[in-house]
């Protein structure tokens, strides 16, 4: 018995394993685009959205009467067996190819024909009896097709990521929470400058990654706009009448995600905006995320020669040199992934720009720069909390000592003694080493003890009131 089996498409005949599901034109792609290496296997979820897809335009084609019962229902036993992660290694078609990404949906309708073929009792390759672009592809395009199936899977993938971006957001309230009493020194470029607390600190890095929550969850729903029924270029040609509202409305129940049909097709066939608009949203978060980080590694550095405010959970020996060094390397892979992200969504602009016509033939890599900045992105977030945010501790004693030593704090007396004497105080004080109290208070007598107290108690140099003579 043959091990292989032989196909033929209008370019001439190829063989293939007979173990494989996939047919010629996905074998072609993968001989004709080694790009990557990685293989639209590695995005599980897209292989989902496409078993969405093709069930929905398979119920919606037995419904207007143009595919036949047996067909469709084969078609819809191999999309469910997609849709629950099945056949996943079968789709062997590079992330980045030519043709708009005809490859990968050929790769599916291949891959769908062959499964349903089996589950009819017939042989792979026997596509008299299930053909994959006459009836899997049926009322369809690779340009409605493959796009709705990328709406899809990154709506799914963007759910991770909001949920990642919100659990550690959680992370940071609790860690504000834990610091609300520890008493340090803000600063603007580097310098001293007023008291605040640890504990405000973080719940500003919890507050502004929380206004990123929102931001995705809007991008999220640009998503859910869908050309499906579309065709070659949005006039809906080979498609039957009613077949685009009946096939998104089957999509939107069986994928549970709120997908909704564009009203001019012709513009959403070739149209990118959302998944720009998705791009810079996700730079943004990582241009946040890295911020964040930078504080991290800065207020931890030392551990004696530098901030040494916080301390991070020791990971891992920092250097092959020098004994005992750890480095906070968490947070600097959290920054590395920020960087590819913010590089990524450069990537998905000049393709976006790069669309001509009826059609932008550029969205492989526009997926291949979403899914992956997602996928690390994701991971980055959920490696951030895991990993460094939930075991920081605070070096309370030091900060506070910190605080009382620095020369910033005579800020606080300038409603009393006005900016001239606060600036002769702080001149002095850097000039002699002395501290800002004994200058105030012992030598210039420029206010009392009693007031220096009431400016300076830890409850006012946490929430400051106005204080005059």
């Amino acid at each position: 018995m043959s091990t292989f089996r032989t196909e033929h498409d209008f370019l001439g005949e190829k063989q293939l394993p007979n173990d494989c599901y996939y047919g010629v034109q996905t074998l072609r792609a993968k001989e004709n685009f080694d790009i990557t290496g990685i293989p639209i296997s590695n995005e599980p979820l897209f292989i989902k959205a496409f078993g969405y897809v093709k069930k929905a335009a398979a119920l919606a084609n037995k419904e207007l009467g143009v595919l036949d019962a047996k067909k469709a229902d084969a078609i819809v036993f191999a999309c469910d067996k997609l849709i629950k992660g099945e056949f996943v290694d079968q789709f062997i078609s590079d992330m980045i190819q030519g043709g708009a990404g005809t490859s990968t949906n050929m790769n599916a309708n291949e891959v769908i024909a062959n499964v349903g073929l089996e589950h009819l009792g017939y042989k792979k390759g026997d596509y008299d009896h299930l053909h994959p672009n006459n009836h899997v592809n049926l009322s369809q395009s690779t340009n409605d097709a493959y796009p709705t199936a990328f709406r899809i899977a990154l709506y799914l993938k963007i759910d991770e990521f909001a949920d990642a971006l919100e659990q550690l957001q959680k992370a940071f309230y609790k860690k504000g929470k834990e610091f609300s009493n520890v008493l340090k020194m803000g600063r603007t470029q580097l310098q001293d400058a007023v008291p605040m607390t640890l504990g405000q600190e973080f719940n500003a890095f919890a507050t502004t990654l929380g206004e990123d929550v929102l931001r995705i969850r809007e991008a999220e729903k640009l998503i859910t706009e869908v050309n499906m029924g579309a065709t070659a270029i949005g006039t809906g040609v080979n498609a039957p009448a009613g077949y685009a509202e009946l096939c998104v409305k089957h999509l939107a129940k069986i994928s549970k995600i709120p997908v909704v049909l564009a009203a001019d097709l012709i513009e959403a066939t070739y149209d990118t905006g959302a998944f720009v608009q998705l791009s810079g949203t996700l730079k943004r978060s990582a241009i946040k995320l890295s911020k964040i980080c930078n504080d991290l590694r800065l207020l931890s550095s030392g551990p004696r020669c530098g901030l040494g405010e916080i301390n991070l959970p020791p990971m891992q020996p920092g250097s092959s040199i020098m004994p005992g060094k750890v480095n906070p390397v968490i947070p600097e892979v959290v920054n590395q992934t920020c960087f590819y992200v913010i590089g990524a969504d450069l990537t998905v602009t000049m393709a976006a720009e790069a669309g001509q016509l009826q059609l932008n033939v550029m969205e492989p890599v526009i997926g291949f720069a979403l899914f992956t900045s997602l996928e690390y992105i994701t991971k980055a977030c959920n490696t951030l909390r895991e990993k460094c945010v939930a075991g920081i501790t605070a070096n309370a004693a030091y900060t506070k000592q910190q605080v009382m030593q620095s020369i910033g704090i005579v800020t606080q007396l300038n409603p009393i003694i006005g900016y001239e004497e606060s600036a002769a105080i702080a001149k002095e004080a850097l000039k002699t080493g002395k501290s800002v109290h004994d200058i105030a208070v012992k030598e210039k007598k420029l206010i009392t003890q009693a007031k220096w107290d009431e400016i300076y108690s830890i409850e006012n140099l946490i929430h400051p009131k106005f204080i005059t003579q």
